[in-house]
Protein backbone atom coordinates (compact mmCIF):
# COMPACT_ATOMS: atom_id res chain seq x y z
CA UNK A 1 0.00 0.00 0.00
CA UNK A 2 1.35 3.54 -0.78
CA UNK A 3 2.42 5.66 2.00
CA UNK A 4 0.24 8.29 0.93
CA UNK A 5 -2.69 6.14 1.53
CA UNK A 6 -0.96 5.21 4.86
CA UNK A 7 -0.66 8.83 5.81
CA UNK A 8 -3.90 9.53 4.69
CA UNK A 9 -5.66 6.47 6.81
CA UNK A 10 -3.52 8.20 10.12
CA UNK A 11 -4.75 11.52 9.33
CA UNK A 12 -8.56 10.74 8.96
CA UNK A 13 -8.26 8.31 12.65
CA UNK A 14 -6.61 11.50 14.59
CA UNK A 15 -9.49 13.78 13.21
CA UNK A 16 -12.18 10.93 14.44
CA UNK A 17 -10.04 10.78 17.30
CA UNK A 18 -9.94 14.12 18.07
CA UNK A 19 -13.74 14.96 17.10
CA UNK A 20 -14.62 11.92 19.85
CA UNK A 21 -12.73 13.29 22.71
CA UNK A 22 -14.29 16.02 24.39
CA UNK A 23 -13.65 17.84 27.30
CA UNK A 24 -16.10 19.68 29.88
CA UNK A 25 -15.13 21.97 32.55
CA UNK A 26 -16.52 21.34 36.25
CA UNK A 27 -19.60 23.52 35.35
CA UNK A 28 -20.75 21.75 32.12
CA UNK A 29 -22.76 18.96 31.65
CA UNK A 30 -23.08 16.84 28.07
CA UNK A 31 -27.02 16.14 26.37
CA UNK A 32 -25.60 12.89 24.59
CA UNK A 33 -28.09 11.72 22.11
CA UNK A 34 -27.87 8.50 19.87
CA UNK A 35 -29.22 8.28 16.74
CA UNK A 36 -31.71 11.12 17.53
CA UNK A 37 -32.45 9.50 21.06
CA UNK A 38 -31.82 10.76 24.35
CA UNK A 39 -29.13 8.61 25.95
CA UNK A 40 -27.71 10.15 29.11
CA UNK A 41 -26.12 13.36 30.72
CA UNK A 42 -22.20 13.11 30.66
CA UNK A 43 -19.50 15.18 32.69
CA UNK A 44 -17.50 16.74 33.96
CA UNK A 45 -13.91 15.42 32.85
CA UNK A 46 -13.28 13.60 29.79
CA UNK A 47 -15.77 11.85 27.83
CA UNK A 48 -15.95 10.10 24.57
CA UNK A 49 -18.93 11.20 21.87
CA UNK A 50 -18.70 8.48 18.52
CA UNK A 51 -18.86 10.61 15.50
CA UNK A 52 -22.06 10.31 13.45
CA UNK A 53 -23.61 8.20 15.68
CA UNK A 54 -23.67 10.84 19.19
CA UNK A 55 -24.21 13.88 19.11
CA UNK A 56 -23.55 16.06 22.52
CA UNK A 57 -25.42 19.29 23.36
CA UNK A 58 -23.48 21.47 25.90
CA UNK A 59 -24.94 23.16 29.01
CA UNK A 60 -24.17 25.53 31.59
CA UNK A 61 -24.63 25.11 34.99
CA UNK A 62 -23.56 28.37 36.13
CA UNK A 63 -25.97 31.21 37.67
CA UNK A 64 -27.40 33.02 34.06
CA UNK A 65 -27.82 37.07 34.61
CA UNK A 66 -30.54 38.03 32.41
CA UNK A 67 -31.65 41.75 32.32
CA UNK A 68 -35.34 42.19 31.29
CA UNK A 69 -35.88 44.89 29.04
CA UNK A 70 -37.78 48.26 29.86
CA UNK A 71 -41.51 47.20 30.14
CA UNK A 72 -44.57 49.58 30.05
CA UNK A 73 -46.95 49.21 32.68
CA UNK A 74 -50.50 50.20 33.28
CA UNK A 75 -50.64 50.12 37.30
CA UNK A 76 -54.05 49.35 38.52
CA UNK A 77 -54.72 52.83 39.60
CA UNK A 78 -54.11 53.91 35.43
CA UNK A 79 -50.49 54.91 35.76
CA UNK A 80 -48.12 54.33 33.14
CA UNK A 81 -44.43 53.55 33.99
CA UNK A 82 -41.25 51.63 32.75
CA UNK A 83 -40.19 48.71 34.76
CA UNK A 84 -36.57 46.60 33.97
CA UNK A 85 -35.60 44.25 36.24
CA UNK A 86 -32.83 41.55 35.88
CA UNK A 87 -33.04 37.80 36.57
CA UNK A 88 -31.07 35.19 38.37
CA UNK A 89 -31.75 31.76 37.76
CA UNK A 90 -29.78 28.36 36.32
CA UNK A 91 -29.99 24.81 34.75
CA UNK A 92 -30.16 21.88 37.44
CA UNK A 93 -31.93 19.49 34.99
CA UNK A 94 -29.90 19.82 31.16
CA UNK A 95 -31.96 17.04 30.02
CA UNK A 96 -35.61 18.91 30.23
CA UNK A 97 -33.12 22.36 29.55
CA UNK A 98 -32.43 20.63 26.31
CA UNK A 99 -35.56 18.46 25.40
CA UNK A 100 -38.52 20.31 26.91
CA UNK A 101 -37.96 23.47 25.16
CA UNK A 102 -36.52 24.76 22.32
CA UNK A 103 -34.06 28.19 23.77
CA UNK A 104 -34.34 27.79 27.54
CA UNK A 105 -32.60 31.37 27.58
CA UNK A 106 -34.94 33.23 25.05
CA UNK A 107 -37.65 31.52 26.47
CA UNK A 108 -36.93 32.33 30.23
CA UNK A 109 -36.38 36.30 28.78
CA UNK A 110 -39.69 36.29 26.95
CA UNK A 111 -41.31 34.57 30.34
CA UNK A 112 -40.16 37.44 32.78
CA UNK A 113 -41.04 39.68 30.40
CA UNK A 114 -44.78 38.73 30.62
CA UNK A 115 -44.76 38.02 34.45
CA UNK A 116 -43.28 41.21 35.47
CA UNK A 117 -45.86 43.49 33.35
CA UNK A 118 -48.62 41.06 34.38
CA UNK A 119 -47.91 40.95 38.41
CA UNK A 120 -46.96 44.98 38.48
CA UNK A 121 -50.46 45.36 36.96
CA UNK A 122 -51.99 44.14 39.56
CA UNK A 123 -50.65 46.53 42.00
CA UNK A 124 -51.17 50.36 42.95
CA UNK A 125 -48.42 52.76 42.07
CA UNK A 126 -47.80 53.48 45.72
CA UNK A 127 -47.23 49.32 45.96
CA UNK A 128 -44.63 49.48 43.40
CA UNK A 129 -42.02 52.03 45.22
CA UNK A 130 -43.18 51.12 48.91
CA UNK A 131 -43.42 47.05 48.37
CA UNK A 132 -40.65 46.11 45.70
CA UNK A 133 -39.51 43.48 47.86
CA UNK A 134 -42.80 41.84 48.27
CA UNK A 135 -43.50 42.51 43.84
CA UNK A 136 -39.59 40.79 43.89
CA UNK A 137 -40.85 37.96 45.52
CA UNK A 138 -44.04 37.42 43.82
CA UNK A 139 -42.63 37.59 40.20
CA UNK A 140 -39.65 34.76 41.58
CA UNK A 141 -42.25 32.46 42.80
CA UNK A 142 -44.23 32.46 39.43
CA UNK A 143 -41.05 32.42 37.29
CA UNK A 144 -39.68 28.93 39.74
CA UNK A 145 -42.84 27.23 39.11
CA UNK A 146 -43.31 27.83 35.35
CA UNK A 147 -39.75 27.22 34.10
CA UNK A 148 -39.90 23.81 36.60
CA UNK A 149 -40.51 21.87 33.57
CA UNK A 150 -37.79 23.35 31.78
CA UNK A 151 -35.39 21.84 34.73
CA UNK A 152 -34.49 25.86 35.57
CA UNK A 153 -34.32 27.07 39.09
CA UNK A 154 -35.14 30.81 39.70
CA UNK A 155 -33.19 31.96 42.29
CA UNK A 156 -34.12 35.75 42.66
CA UNK A 157 -35.19 38.74 40.92
CA UNK A 158 -34.35 41.94 41.24
CA UNK A 159 -36.57 45.05 40.37
CA UNK A 160 -34.15 47.88 39.16
CA UNK A 161 -35.96 51.24 38.07
CA UNK A 162 -39.41 52.25 37.92
CA UNK A 163 -39.39 55.47 35.42
CA UNK A 164 -42.33 57.88 35.85
CA UNK A 165 -42.72 60.96 33.58
CA UNK A 166 -42.24 64.47 34.42
CA UNK A 167 -46.01 65.16 35.17
CA UNK A 168 -46.46 62.24 37.39
CA UNK A 169 -43.15 63.34 39.34
CA UNK A 170 -44.47 66.77 39.96
CA UNK A 171 -47.93 65.12 40.84
CA UNK A 172 -45.83 62.92 43.25
CA UNK A 173 -44.07 66.20 44.97
CA UNK A 174 -47.32 67.99 45.50
CA UNK A 175 -48.46 65.22 47.40
CA UNK A 176 -46.06 64.45 49.56
CA UNK A 177 -45.43 68.59 50.30
CA UNK A 178 -49.75 68.32 51.47
CA UNK A 179 -49.19 64.94 53.11
CA UNK A 180 -46.02 67.00 55.11
CA UNK A 181 -48.60 69.80 55.92
CA UNK A 182 -51.18 67.84 56.74
CA UNK A 183 -49.17 65.83 59.71
CA UNK A 184 -47.96 69.24 60.91
CA UNK A 185 -51.33 70.55 61.10
CA UNK A 186 -52.35 67.20 63.09
CA UNK A 187 -49.32 67.97 65.27
CA UNK A 188 -50.36 71.24 66.20
CA UNK A 189 -53.80 70.14 66.92
CA UNK A 190 -52.91 67.83 68.89
CA UNK A 191 -49.97 69.88 71.08
CA UNK A 192 -53.27 72.13 71.24
CA UNK A 193 -55.36 69.47 72.80
CA UNK A 194 -52.65 67.89 75.43
CA UNK A 195 -51.70 71.81 76.24
CA UNK A 196 -55.87 73.00 76.83
CA UNK A 197 -56.10 69.89 78.66
CA UNK A 198 -53.05 70.94 81.21
CA UNK A 199 -54.40 74.51 82.01
CA UNK A 200 -57.90 72.67 82.71
CA UNK A 201 -56.19 70.85 85.33
CA UNK A 202 -54.44 73.30 86.57
CA UNK A 203 -57.08 75.86 86.70
CA UNK A 204 -59.20 72.90 88.45
CA UNK A 205 -56.42 72.86 90.84
CA UNK A 206 -56.02 76.55 91.86
CA UNK A 207 -59.53 77.08 92.01
CA UNK A 208 -59.58 74.20 95.18
CA UNK A 209 -56.72 76.35 96.57
CA UNK A 210 -57.21 80.12 96.66
CA UNK A 211 -54.05 80.50 98.35
CA UNK A 212 -52.15 79.13 95.36
CA UNK A 213 -53.59 81.38 93.20
CA UNK A 214 -51.42 84.28 94.85
CA UNK A 215 -48.82 82.74 95.29
CA UNK A 216 -48.67 82.45 91.42
CA UNK A 217 -49.10 85.70 91.14
CA UNK A 218 -46.18 86.64 93.39
CA UNK A 219 -43.99 84.61 91.25
CA UNK A 220 -44.97 86.28 88.54
CA UNK A 221 -44.43 89.45 89.66
CA UNK A 222 -40.98 88.58 90.88
CA UNK A 223 -39.99 87.59 86.80
CA UNK A 224 -41.55 90.55 85.53
CA UNK A 225 -39.52 92.47 88.01
CA UNK A 226 -36.42 90.38 87.19
CA UNK A 227 -36.82 91.94 83.44
CA UNK A 228 -34.82 94.84 82.43
CA UNK A 229 -38.04 97.23 81.51
CA UNK A 230 -37.80 100.65 83.67
CA UNK A 231 -41.37 100.88 83.26
CA UNK A 232 -43.56 98.06 84.91
CA UNK A 233 -47.61 98.17 84.75
CA UNK A 234 -49.49 95.10 86.34
CA UNK A 235 -52.98 94.65 87.83
CA UNK A 236 -53.73 94.31 91.35
CA UNK A 237 -56.40 91.18 92.48
CA UNK A 238 -58.84 92.50 94.19
CA UNK A 239 -58.39 89.92 96.67
CA UNK A 240 -55.14 91.47 98.01
CA UNK A 241 -56.43 94.64 98.28
CA UNK A 242 -60.12 93.61 99.80
CA UNK A 243 -58.82 93.63 103.29
CA UNK A 244 -57.41 97.10 102.74
CA UNK A 245 -60.39 98.30 101.77
CA UNK A 246 -62.45 97.36 104.91
CA UNK A 247 -63.11 99.96 107.48
CA UNK A 248 -61.75 99.60 110.97
CA UNK A 249 -63.14 99.19 114.29
CA UNK A 250 -64.34 102.01 115.96
CA UNK A 251 -62.82 104.87 113.36
CA UNK A 252 -67.16 106.25 112.62
CA UNK A 253 -67.62 106.74 116.33
CA UNK A 254 -64.56 108.55 116.48
CA UNK A 255 -65.34 110.73 113.48
CA UNK A 256 -68.77 111.52 114.93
Amino acid sequence: MPFEVYAALIVFAVVILASALKILREYERGVIFLLGRFQRVKGPGLIIVVPIIQQIVKVDLRVIVMDVPSQDVISRDNVSVKVNAVVYFRVIDPENAIIQVEDYLAATSQLAQTTLRSVLGQHELDEMLAERDKLNDDVRNILDQQTDAWGIKVANVEIKHVDLDESMIRAIARQAEAERSRRAKVIHAEGEMQAAEKLREAAEILAKEPQAIQLRYMETLTAVAGDKSSTIVFPLPMDLIAPLLKPKPGSGSADS
